[in-house]
């Protein structure tokens, strides 16, 4: 069963939020940095595109040190849309 959860790193300041498959990978990550929640990955496994960056490299199952903060799809939804804006909106 698909889930969706966030972890904090504190050691970037960046909050991960995850959207994991029933065998444990990624199959779509954004990533907010620092204070202002600036997106920085707004990525899918489907995704060959680098301006969104890339999902994890492991399954979860291999991950140590994260605390998972569950999550809706909706609120990963919500997140998701906004985070995928941002990295395509022109610069200004």
């Amino acid at each position: 069963m698909t889930r969706w959860f966030r972890s904090y790193w504190d050691e970037e300041d960046t909050w991960f939020y995850f959207e994991v498959s029933d065998d444990g990978w990624v199959n779509r990550q954004v990533e907010l940095e620092g204070p202002a929640l600036r997106p920085i990955v707004a990525a899918s496994i489907e995704d060959d595109d680098a301006r969104y960056g890339f999902t994890a490299e492991s399954p979860v199952t291999d991950w140590e040190g994260h605390v998972e903060e569950p999550l809706t799809l909706q609120n990963f939804e919500e997140i998701w849309a906004e985070a995928r804006r941002h990295l395509t909106a022109p610069e200004a």
